[in-house]
């Protein structure tokens, strides 16, 4: 039976005005004069700061503001007075016009002006260099531009070859961007988004943030995402009080489009594997039968698995691991088809099948790894990089030698919002001392422990804890920071200011941050640097906590606009 799963491959939000940017500092002082006066004559309490979000509109913001700043520079502050009181009156809302993009955003979006005029129009599935039709569709004239929807292509830049794309609903749906750029200049422009990010986010002077390395491409360009998340609608009148009625036709299924809330009908995901695109077929098919089962909306889980039979004797892998609990494993798999999808390889034959059900457990390899997930859940969705990024993630998880001379040995690693074990495992013959792995979900760290195990790890090479943040650190106070080192993997929202707090107070040797959202990467990067946040102060002679080794990008989802990050930074010494 199909569930409802958390929304995946849906357009952003059309930019809202940001709110105006906090930044993170000292607490104010307050001596408590308000006591006892009337509120009219009470003085504003100040909170303290929060941290930058890393919104989709406040990064947008910042390249609209620079693209800005740009245009006035480049034309004298003279001329840029003259043409701002000259400025023409804005197109119509619903007009057509034609605009010329000048750079892209960090949202994947391109930046357009019209001749003779400075307005920026902010534009979809368009590169640098390329002339388009597009439609007005709102004005925002305080922050100086303006949303279109994208119409057509009249003039294509050098960039542009529309024979890339292999997708039907490539510049309708809003799941991918950029399958008209060869994909060596993909890896540029994600490149560029992180150094914007560090650039506009991590308050750090440029002397303090090393160049940003270029940015390790996927080794499959399409046919890599091992999880969608196609929805529909329910019937019209679903939200209204009173009975509900059930659909009286098969519905749209898809993702939603960039120009309108509706959802887009969609046969077929070319970024998708060919398991999970077997999904989406069958699903499809079914639903032209059992959509009058429903009288709301749902989104469908599309999760690949993998049943991985050897070829040979079992004992090549990361711990020879027992060929009865991997069949367990394989057992627990609950496929939504009888049909599997199979790749053969000289050492072992991989059953590739998809699951719907969110609380089926998956299966997935890296290499000679085995993780277990429920399916629902949140792993990474293109298998295809998980080596490379582990590999890199060992090679620079210790200090380089000359860090480590006349220094303890690092013996330990903390794997931060763990998750399932993915680096706690993937890390664990690193660290004589043992890794262990922290998150605050209970099911999380019950399937850790289960992959742990499945992976031939005993319990004093890793193990696994659930904390909630404000203990997060008392559970590893054993731990000598001296010899440890802090993996981070946190959300898209980053890390709070309390968890910030404690990794500063515990001060591990060297923290190796992963991240989905290279913009509040960039914030918390900062942070550590400075060694504070809401007034809590330490570091070095320059007041820094932390300095930064290496930043680097990985091409989690080709063709799109996300990137993400990896830093690498090292305890400054007192």
């Amino acid at each position: 039976m199909t569930s409802v799963a958390s929304q995946g491959a849906v357009a952003p939000s059309r930019p809202q005005a940001p709110a105006a940017a906090k930044t993170p500092g000292k607490r104010p002082y307050h001596n408590g004069n308000n006591k006892g006066k009337p509120a009219k004559f009470r003085k504003k309490q100040q909170k303290a700061p929060k941290l930058n979000e890393g919104s989709h509109e406040e990064v947008l913001m910042h390249d609209i503001q620079a693209l800005l700043a740009a245009t006035k520079l480049a034309a004298g502050e003279a001329e840029a007075l003259a043409r701002e009181l000259a400025k023409p009156a804005l197109p119509l809302q619903g007009s057509e016009i034609e605009v010329e993009v000048i750079e892209m955003s960090s949202t994947g979006d391109g930046l357009a002006k019209q001749k003779g005029s400075d307005q920026i129009y902010v534009v979809p599935f368009s590169v640098p260099g390329d002339t388009v039709k597009v439609k007005v569709y709102r004005h925002l004239e305080r922050e100086g531009y303006t949303v279109a929807d994208f119409i057509a292509v009249t003039k294509p830049s050098p960039l542009r070859n529309d024979s890339r794309i292999q997708c039907k609903y490539f510049a309708q749906c809003s799941g991918c961007q950029f399958q008209m750029l060869d994909y060596a200049e993909q890896l540029k422009l994600k490149k560029n988004i992180v150094v914007k990010a560090y650039r506009n986010f991590s308050q750090l002077p440029r002397e303090l943030v090393p160049d940003v390395l270029d940015t390790i491409g996927s080794p499959l360009e399409y046919g890599y995402r091992t999880k969608l998340t196609p929805h529909f609608d329910g019937p019209p009148g679903a939200m209204r009080r009173g009975p509900r009625k059930p659909l009286e036709e098969r519905p749209p299924i898809g993702f939603t489009p960039k120009t309108t809330r509706k959802v887009l009908d969609i046969e077929d995901c070319p970024i998708a594997t060919d398991a999970v695109r077997k999904g989406l077929k069958e699903e499809r098919e079914r639903m032209e039968t059992e959509f009058v089962k429903y009288t709301r909306g749902a989104t469908i889980l599309l999760r690949e698995s993998t049943q991985r039979v050897p070829k040979t004797a079992c004992g090549s892998g990361a711990a020879a691991v027992d060929e009865a609990e991997i069949a367990a494993a394989a057992a627990a798999t609950t496929p939504a088809s009888s049909s599997a999808i199979t790749v053969e390889t000289d050492t072992y034959t991989d059953r590739k099948t998809y699951i719907t059900d969110n609380n089926a457990t998956s299966t997935e390899y890296i290499d000679d790894f085995i993780f277990t997930n429920p399916a629902g859940s949140f792993f990474q969705n293109n298998n295809s990089i998980l080596s490379p990024f582990t590999e890199y993630i060992r090679q620079h998880i210790m200090p380089p030698p000359h860090l480590l001379e006349g220094k303890k040995p690092i013996r330990k690693l903390i794997d931060a919002y763990s998750g399932s074990g993915l680096f706690t495992i993937t890390q664990a013959s690193l660290f004589p001392g043992g890794s262990i792995g922290i998150d605050i979900a209970d099911k999380s760290i019950e399937f850790a422990r289960t992959n742990a195990t499945l992976n031939g790890l005993k319990e004093e090479q890793c193990r696994f804890i659930a904390a909630d943040a404000p203990e997060l650190f008392k559970s590893v106070a054993q731990y000598d920071p001296d010899e440890t080192v802090v993996v981070l993997d946190p959300p898209r929202k980053g890390c709070d200011a309390s968890f910030l707090r404690q990794l500063l107070e515990y001060g591990p040797r060297r923290v190796v941050y992963v991240s989905c959202n290279v913009h509040t990467q960039a914030r918390d990067v900062g942070v550590l640097v400075r060694g504070e946040v809401d007034g809590m102060e330490g570091g070095g002679e320059e007041g820094t906590r932390y300095e930064i080794e290496s930043i680097r990008g990985f091409d989690f989802f080709p063709q799109t606009g996300h990137v993400e990050g990896v830093a690498v930074l090292n305890r400054v010494e007192l």
